[in-house]
Protein backbone atom coordinates (compact mmCIF):
# COMPACT_ATOMS: atom_id res chain seq x y z
CA UNK A 1 0.00 0.00 0.00
CA UNK A 2 1.13 3.78 -0.05
CA UNK A 3 -0.28 7.32 0.87
CA UNK A 4 -0.96 9.42 -2.21
CA UNK A 5 -2.18 12.14 -0.51
CA UNK A 6 -1.33 13.26 2.81
CA UNK A 7 -3.16 16.67 3.96
CA UNK A 8 -2.53 18.24 7.65
CA UNK A 9 -4.15 20.55 9.40
CA UNK A 10 -2.91 21.91 12.79
CA UNK A 11 -1.19 19.67 14.12
CA UNK A 12 2.17 20.82 15.86
CA UNK A 13 4.42 23.17 14.35
CA UNK A 14 1.93 22.38 10.84
CA UNK A 15 -0.30 24.83 10.64
CA UNK A 16 -1.77 23.38 7.18
CA UNK A 17 0.28 20.99 4.74
CA UNK A 18 -0.96 18.99 1.23
CA UNK A 19 1.15 16.36 0.30
CA UNK A 20 1.29 14.56 -2.56
CA UNK A 21 3.38 11.20 -2.42
CA UNK A 22 3.95 8.76 -4.96
CA UNK A 23 5.93 5.34 -4.73
CA UNK A 24 9.26 4.23 -3.65
CA UNK A 25 11.39 6.66 -1.26
CA UNK A 26 9.59 10.35 0.26
CA UNK A 27 12.47 12.19 1.98
CA UNK A 28 11.89 14.93 4.47
CA UNK A 29 14.83 17.31 4.65
CA UNK A 30 14.97 20.24 7.01
CA UNK A 31 16.39 21.99 10.37
CA UNK A 32 15.46 20.42 13.76
CA UNK A 33 12.03 21.71 14.73
CA UNK A 34 11.10 22.45 11.35
CA UNK A 35 8.10 20.31 11.13
CA UNK A 36 9.38 17.12 9.19
CA UNK A 37 9.24 14.29 12.03
CA UNK A 38 5.43 15.62 12.52
CA UNK A 39 4.86 14.94 9.02
CA UNK A 40 5.46 10.82 9.55
CA UNK A 41 3.86 11.71 13.29
CA UNK A 42 0.77 12.29 10.92
CA UNK A 43 1.01 8.81 9.05
CA UNK A 44 1.61 6.88 12.26
CA UNK A 45 -1.63 8.51 13.92
CA UNK A 46 -3.83 7.33 10.95
CA UNK A 47 -2.63 3.90 11.30
CA UNK A 48 -2.18 3.54 14.88
CA UNK A 49 -4.82 6.61 16.34
CA UNK A 50 -2.01 7.58 18.66
CA UNK A 51 1.45 9.26 18.31
CA UNK A 52 4.69 8.16 18.65
CA UNK A 53 6.29 10.28 20.50
CA UNK A 54 5.59 10.64 24.02
CA UNK A 55 3.27 13.22 26.02
CA UNK A 56 -0.24 14.21 26.60
CA UNK A 57 -2.87 14.74 22.96
CA UNK A 58 -3.10 17.99 24.02
CA UNK A 59 0.86 19.03 22.91
CA UNK A 60 -0.84 17.33 19.69
CA UNK A 61 -2.45 20.86 18.69
CA UNK A 62 -0.87 23.68 16.91
CA UNK A 63 -0.02 26.78 19.66
CA UNK A 64 -3.52 28.55 19.37
CA UNK A 65 -5.43 26.52 16.86
CA UNK A 66 -8.65 25.22 18.24
CA UNK A 67 -8.76 21.78 16.21
CA UNK A 68 -6.37 19.27 13.98
CA UNK A 69 -7.27 17.12 11.42
CA UNK A 70 -4.93 14.65 9.61
CA UNK A 71 -6.48 13.23 5.68
CA UNK A 72 -5.10 10.63 3.83
CA UNK A 73 -5.62 8.84 0.58
CA UNK A 74 -4.44 5.43 0.91
CA UNK A 75 -3.88 3.06 -2.82
CA UNK A 76 -3.76 -0.84 -2.26
CA UNK A 77 -2.32 -3.70 -4.13
CA UNK A 78 -5.21 -4.54 -5.70
CA UNK A 79 -5.76 -0.63 -6.91
CA UNK A 80 -8.36 0.31 -4.57
CA UNK A 81 -8.23 3.70 -2.89
CA UNK A 82 -9.40 4.10 0.70
CA UNK A 83 -9.90 7.47 2.36
CA UNK A 84 -8.80 7.93 6.03
CA UNK A 85 -9.25 10.98 8.07
CA UNK A 86 -9.01 11.35 12.16
CA UNK A 87 -10.22 15.18 13.65
CA UNK A 88 -10.05 16.82 17.02
CA UNK A 89 -11.72 19.68 18.22
CA UNK A 90 -11.87 19.96 21.85
CA UNK A 91 -11.13 17.22 23.91
CA UNK A 92 -13.48 15.42 21.00
CA UNK A 93 -12.02 12.70 18.18
CA UNK A 94 -13.29 12.04 14.95
CA UNK A 95 -12.66 8.81 12.93
CA UNK A 96 -14.01 8.69 9.08
CA UNK A 97 -13.75 6.12 6.48
CA UNK A 98 -14.55 6.84 2.63
CA UNK A 99 -16.60 9.97 3.64
CA UNK A 100 -18.89 8.64 6.70
CA UNK A 101 -18.24 8.75 10.19
CA UNK A 102 -16.28 5.74 11.28
CA UNK A 103 -14.84 3.33 14.38
CA UNK A 104 -11.17 4.30 15.13
CA UNK A 105 -10.89 0.44 14.29
CA UNK A 106 -12.18 1.09 11.35
CA UNK A 107 -9.66 3.29 10.29
CA UNK A 108 -6.20 1.91 11.65
CA UNK A 109 -7.32 -1.36 9.72
CA UNK A 110 -7.15 0.47 6.36
CA UNK A 111 -4.04 2.17 7.17
CA UNK A 112 -1.31 0.27 7.92
CA UNK A 113 2.42 2.09 8.75
CA UNK A 114 5.49 1.13 10.86
CA UNK A 115 7.68 4.08 12.12
CA UNK A 116 11.66 3.27 13.60
CA UNK A 117 12.30 7.08 15.21
CA UNK A 118 14.28 7.65 18.01
CA UNK A 119 12.37 6.37 21.14
CA UNK A 120 12.22 3.11 19.17
CA UNK A 121 14.76 1.39 21.38
CA UNK A 122 11.82 1.47 23.95
CA UNK A 123 10.30 -1.89 22.59
CA UNK A 124 13.33 -3.49 23.63
CA UNK A 125 14.33 -1.56 26.85
CA UNK A 126 11.41 0.02 27.78
CA UNK A 127 8.35 -0.61 30.05
CA UNK A 128 6.41 -4.03 28.70
CA UNK A 129 3.14 -1.81 27.74
CA UNK A 130 5.40 -0.61 24.46
CA UNK A 131 5.90 -3.93 23.38
CA UNK A 132 2.51 -5.18 23.94
CA UNK A 133 1.45 -2.63 21.71
CA UNK A 134 3.55 -3.77 19.48
CA UNK A 135 2.02 -7.13 19.43
CA UNK A 136 -1.06 -6.01 19.50
CA UNK A 137 -0.52 -4.28 16.46
CA UNK A 138 0.38 -6.71 14.78
CA UNK A 139 -2.29 -8.91 15.71
CA UNK A 140 -5.03 -6.69 15.02
CA UNK A 141 -4.06 -6.71 11.61
CA UNK A 142 -3.92 -10.87 10.96
CA UNK A 143 -7.27 -12.05 13.49
CA UNK A 144 -10.21 -10.45 12.49
CA UNK A 145 -11.73 -11.72 16.13
CA UNK A 146 -8.87 -9.70 18.24
CA UNK A 147 -10.97 -6.09 18.33
CA UNK A 148 -14.03 -7.58 19.86
CA UNK A 149 -12.20 -9.87 22.25
CA UNK A 150 -9.73 -6.90 23.04
CA UNK A 151 -13.15 -4.21 24.09
CA UNK A 152 -14.44 -7.44 25.61
CA UNK A 153 -11.87 -7.80 27.78
CA UNK A 154 -10.97 -3.76 28.49
CA UNK A 155 -14.83 -3.41 29.67
CA UNK A 156 -14.54 -6.52 31.93
CA UNK A 157 -11.17 -5.32 33.70
CA UNK A 158 -12.79 -1.33 33.96
CA UNK A 159 -15.61 -3.11 36.17
CA UNK A 160 -13.50 -5.65 37.79
CA UNK A 161 -11.07 -2.68 38.74
CA UNK A 162 -14.25 -0.35 39.79
CA UNK A 163 -15.42 -2.86 42.17
CA UNK A 164 -12.21 -3.49 43.64
CA UNK A 165 -12.01 0.25 44.40
CA UNK A 166 -15.65 0.07 45.96
CA UNK A 167 -13.75 0.31 49.37
CA UNK A 168 -16.01 -1.91 51.09
CA UNK A 169 -18.08 -5.50 50.80
CA UNK A 170 -18.71 -6.25 47.08
CA UNK A 171 -20.85 -9.53 47.16
CA UNK A 172 -18.66 -12.57 45.14
CA UNK A 173 -21.61 -13.30 42.66
CA UNK A 174 -20.51 -9.64 41.25
CA UNK A 175 -16.56 -10.30 40.87
CA UNK A 176 -18.04 -13.82 39.35
CA UNK A 177 -19.47 -12.57 36.41
CA UNK A 178 -17.27 -10.16 35.19
CA UNK A 179 -13.80 -12.37 35.97
CA UNK A 180 -16.15 -14.96 33.69
CA UNK A 181 -15.75 -12.34 30.76
CA UNK A 182 -12.37 -11.55 31.42
CA UNK A 183 -11.21 -15.04 31.23
CA UNK A 184 -13.04 -15.82 28.28
CA UNK A 185 -11.98 -12.79 26.29
CA UNK A 186 -8.23 -13.25 27.97
CA UNK A 187 -7.68 -16.71 27.04
CA UNK A 188 -8.81 -15.81 23.29
CA UNK A 189 -6.32 -12.62 23.39
CA UNK A 190 -3.89 -15.08 24.87
CA UNK A 191 -4.07 -17.36 21.66
CA UNK A 192 -3.79 -15.37 19.35
CA UNK A 193 -1.13 -13.68 20.05
CA UNK A 194 0.54 -16.88 20.56
CA UNK A 195 -0.75 -17.66 16.93
CA UNK A 196 1.08 -14.60 15.67
CA UNK A 197 4.17 -14.80 17.79
CA UNK A 198 4.59 -18.49 15.76
CA UNK A 199 4.16 -16.25 12.55
CA UNK A 200 6.32 -13.87 13.40
CA UNK A 201 9.32 -16.04 14.72
CA UNK A 202 11.38 -16.76 11.44
CA UNK A 203 11.01 -13.09 9.94
CA UNK A 204 12.85 -11.88 13.19
CA UNK A 205 15.75 -14.50 13.23
CA UNK A 206 15.39 -13.23 9.52
CA UNK A 207 15.48 -9.33 10.05
CA UNK A 208 17.32 -9.53 13.68
CA UNK A 209 20.29 -12.07 12.23
CA UNK A 210 21.03 -9.81 9.43
CA UNK A 211 21.60 -6.86 11.53
CA UNK A 212 23.34 -8.51 14.13
CA UNK A 213 24.53 -11.39 13.16
CA UNK A 214 28.04 -11.24 15.75
CA UNK A 215 24.98 -12.04 18.75
CA UNK A 216 24.00 -15.52 17.26
CA UNK A 217 20.59 -17.16 17.24
CA UNK A 218 18.14 -15.38 19.31
CA UNK A 219 15.42 -16.53 21.11
CA UNK A 220 11.95 -15.20 21.49
CA UNK A 221 10.24 -15.67 24.87
CA UNK A 222 6.41 -14.71 25.87
CA UNK A 223 5.02 -14.25 29.27
CA UNK A 224 1.18 -14.17 29.19
CA UNK A 225 0.83 -12.14 32.11
CA UNK A 226 -0.44 -15.37 34.80
CA UNK A 227 1.30 -18.49 35.99
CA UNK A 228 1.11 -20.86 32.78
CA UNK A 229 -0.12 -24.13 34.80
CA UNK A 230 -3.37 -22.48 35.87
CA UNK A 231 -6.48 -21.27 33.93
CA UNK A 232 -7.11 -17.32 34.34
CA UNK A 233 -10.48 -17.24 35.57
CA UNK A 234 -8.98 -19.54 38.74
CA UNK A 235 -5.96 -17.45 39.17
CA UNK A 236 -8.67 -14.19 39.61
CA UNK A 237 -10.66 -15.62 41.85
CA UNK A 238 -7.27 -16.93 44.13
CA UNK A 239 -6.05 -13.23 43.47
CA UNK A 240 -9.16 -11.27 44.36
CA UNK A 241 -8.24 -10.52 48.29
CA UNK A 242 -4.52 -9.16 47.39
CA UNK A 243 -6.45 -7.62 43.95
CA UNK A 244 -8.51 -5.69 46.76
CA UNK A 245 -5.86 -4.34 48.53
CA UNK A 246 -3.83 -3.23 45.47
CA UNK A 247 -7.08 -1.65 43.85
CA UNK A 248 -6.46 -3.02 40.92
CA UNK A 249 -6.26 -6.64 38.61
CA UNK A 250 -2.51 -7.83 38.76
CA UNK A 251 -3.03 -10.69 36.52
CA UNK A 252 -4.30 -10.83 32.99
CA UNK A 253 -2.93 -10.44 29.13
CA UNK A 254 -3.00 -6.66 30.15
CA UNK A 255 0.36 -8.27 32.19
CA UNK A 256 1.75 -9.64 29.35
CA UNK A 257 5.20 -8.88 28.46
CA UNK A 258 7.65 -10.67 25.33
CA UNK A 259 11.37 -10.24 25.38
CA UNK A 260 14.48 -10.94 22.71
CA UNK A 261 17.51 -12.79 23.44
CA UNK A 262 20.86 -13.55 21.90
CA UNK A 263 23.70 -16.55 21.93
CA UNK A 264 25.80 -13.70 22.98
CA UNK A 265 23.83 -11.77 24.99
CA UNK A 266 21.60 -13.75 26.78
CA UNK A 267 20.19 -10.78 29.08
CA UNK A 268 18.79 -7.50 27.87
CA UNK A 269 21.83 -5.59 30.31
CA UNK A 270 24.02 -7.14 27.66
CA UNK A 271 22.98 -5.05 24.79
CA UNK A 272 24.79 -1.47 24.21
CA UNK A 273 22.29 1.41 23.29
CA UNK A 274 23.33 0.89 19.72
CA UNK A 275 22.36 -2.74 19.51
CA UNK A 276 19.14 -2.33 21.28
CA UNK A 277 18.27 -0.19 18.64
CA UNK A 278 19.33 -2.70 16.05
CA UNK A 279 17.13 -4.91 17.51
CA UNK A 280 13.95 -2.93 18.05
CA UNK A 281 14.36 -1.80 14.20
CA UNK A 282 14.69 -5.79 13.58
CA UNK A 283 11.47 -6.19 15.14
CA UNK A 284 9.45 -3.27 13.07
CA UNK A 285 10.80 -5.02 9.64
CA UNK A 286 9.93 -8.08 10.90
CA UNK A 287 6.42 -7.22 11.96
CA UNK A 288 6.41 -5.06 8.01
CA UNK A 289 7.43 -8.62 6.25
CA UNK A 290 4.77 -10.11 8.46
CA UNK A 291 2.41 -7.70 7.34
CA UNK A 292 3.30 -7.84 3.48
CA UNK A 293 3.19 -11.82 3.36
CA UNK A 294 -0.40 -12.01 5.16
CA UNK A 295 -2.02 -8.97 3.08
CA UNK A 296 0.11 -9.15 -0.15
CA UNK A 297 0.94 -5.77 0.24
CA UNK A 298 3.56 -3.58 2.07
CA UNK A 299 2.66 -1.52 4.86
CA UNK A 300 3.85 2.21 4.81
CA UNK A 301 7.30 2.68 6.38
CA UNK A 302 8.63 5.47 7.66
CA UNK A 303 12.45 5.88 9.01
CA UNK A 304 12.59 9.40 11.71
CA UNK A 305 16.39 10.73 11.74
CA UNK A 306 17.78 8.11 10.13
CA UNK A 307 21.25 9.23 9.58
CA UNK A 308 21.59 9.81 13.61
CA UNK A 309 20.06 6.56 14.42
CA UNK A 310 21.99 4.18 12.34
CA UNK A 311 25.49 4.16 10.98
CA UNK A 312 26.03 4.01 7.03
CA UNK A 313 26.55 0.68 6.60
CA UNK A 314 23.09 -0.62 8.32
CA UNK A 315 21.45 2.65 6.99
CA UNK A 316 22.12 1.16 3.37
CA UNK A 317 21.34 -1.99 4.29
CA UNK A 318 17.93 -0.98 5.22
CA UNK A 319 17.30 1.26 1.93
CA UNK A 320 18.66 -1.75 0.29
CA UNK A 321 15.81 -3.92 1.71
CA UNK A 322 13.08 -1.49 1.28
CA UNK A 323 13.41 -0.51 -2.01
CA UNK A 324 13.81 -4.33 -3.04
CA UNK A 325 10.99 -5.15 -2.03
CA UNK A 326 8.80 -1.65 -3.36
CA UNK A 327 8.21 -0.38 0.05
CA UNK A 328 6.64 3.39 0.26
CA UNK A 329 9.34 4.66 2.23
CA UNK A 330 9.19 8.14 4.48
CA UNK A 331 12.14 9.01 5.83
CA UNK A 332 13.35 12.30 7.63
CA UNK A 333 16.90 14.15 8.08
CA UNK A 334 18.48 17.29 8.40
CA UNK A 335 20.04 16.66 5.21
CA UNK A 336 19.22 13.74 2.48
CA UNK A 337 20.43 10.71 4.18
CA UNK A 338 23.98 9.16 2.19
CA UNK A 339 22.26 5.98 1.61
CA UNK A 340 19.90 8.20 -0.81
CA UNK A 341 21.98 9.91 -2.95
CA UNK A 342 22.06 7.94 -5.62
CA UNK A 343 18.81 6.44 -5.74
CA UNK A 344 15.36 7.89 -7.23
CA UNK A 345 13.33 10.03 -4.27
CA UNK A 346 11.15 12.46 -3.97
CA UNK A 347 12.73 15.07 -1.58
CA UNK A 348 10.57 17.76 0.21
CA UNK A 349 12.29 20.46 2.17
CA UNK A 350 10.30 21.64 5.65
CA UNK A 351 10.94 25.00 7.21
CA UNK A 352 9.17 26.49 9.50
CA UNK A 353 6.18 24.26 9.57
CA UNK A 354 6.04 24.72 5.91
CA UNK A 355 6.35 21.35 3.35
CA UNK A 356 7.61 22.98 -0.11
CA UNK A 357 6.95 20.62 -3.23
CA UNK A 358 9.16 18.13 -3.55
CA UNK A 359 12.31 17.58 -6.09
CA UNK A 360 12.27 14.66 -7.96
CA UNK A 361 15.98 12.48 -8.15
CA UNK A 362 16.28 10.05 -10.33
CA UNK A 363 19.22 7.51 -10.25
Amino acid sequence: MRLERLRIRGLRCLAEADIELGEGIHAFVGANGAGKTSVLEAAFLLSHGRSFRAGAKDVLLQRGASALSVFGEIRHEDGRIGRVGLGREGARWEARLDGRTASLGEVVSECAVVCFEPGSHALIAGAAEERRRYLDWGVFHVEHEFLLAWRRYQRALKQRNSLLRTGGAVAPELFQSWEAELSQAGERIHAMRLRYLDLLSPHLERTIGGLLPELGAIQLRYRRGWPEERGLGEVLADQRDRDLARGHTTQGVHRADWSISFEQAPLREHLSRGQEKLTALGCLLAQAALFAGQKGEWPIVCLDDLASELDLAHQTAVVGQLTGVGAQVLVTGTELPAPLQGLSAHVFHVEQGKVAAPAIITA
